[in-house]
């Protein structure tokens, strides 16, 4: 197994890897408010059916990707070789103006998972950010990928935000909601 950077060659097979998010659980959140007071609580509980979702690379994603690989934008693409397959992509992006490094993708191909890639990825990240000299690393999951919550927490992550209306004004009622995670470097 190989970790290295992603060259320009590499960009039409990292389309290939299965980044099928499949979970039975999901984060409930439920929000109490009154007034300027509000509190948000997360729980953990089973899906009505397990949650399978292909989860392709967006073509935003692919876009960031291939300015990344080829020089153009800032940023830490790295991919995961395995006997000349390619089994896991992180991207992330600086972002000067919050003093941080964006997680923008990290998928780890279905038939890899469970073996430390995503991890030594991410801890690749943090290496990465604390080069550049930046307070944290930043990723985003949602509440209904409970592995990415649980990954990002075991890497030293920290839940710091809740965004309810990022996909549509209706997300807790299909709850699902964005997760905003912090791994401070100071």
């Amino acid at each position: 197994m190989e970790i290295r950077p992603v060259q320009p060659a590499d960009l039409n097979d990292l389309t290939d890897i299965d980044g099928t998010v499949e979970s039975s659980e999901y984060l409930h959140l439920e929000r109490t408010a009154e007034g300027l007071s509000v509190t948000w609580k997360l729980s953990e509980r089973t899906l009505r059916e397990p949650r399978i979702e292909r989860n392709r690379l967006s073509d935003d994603t692919q876009f960031v990707l291939k300015q990344v690989a080829s020089g153009a934008d800032e940023g830490l693409a790295v991919v995961a070789e395995h006997e000349g397959q390619k089994v896991a992509l992180l991207l992330a992006q600086p972002m000067p103006q919050y003093g941080t490094l964006r997680v923008v993708d990290l998928r780890v191909d279905f038939d890899f998972r469970r073996e430390g890639l995503g991890t030594a990825m991410l801890f690749q990240a943090i290496n990465h950010a604390r080069g550049l000299e930046l307070r944290a690393v930043s990723a985003e999951t949602r509440t209904d990928n409970v592995p990415a919550a649980r990954l990002l927490q075991k890497c030293g992550f920290e839940l710091a935000g809740v965004d309810t209306q990022r996909h549509t004004n209706h997300d807790l009622v299909k709850e699902v909601a964005s997760l905003v995670w912090y791994a401070a470097l100071d």
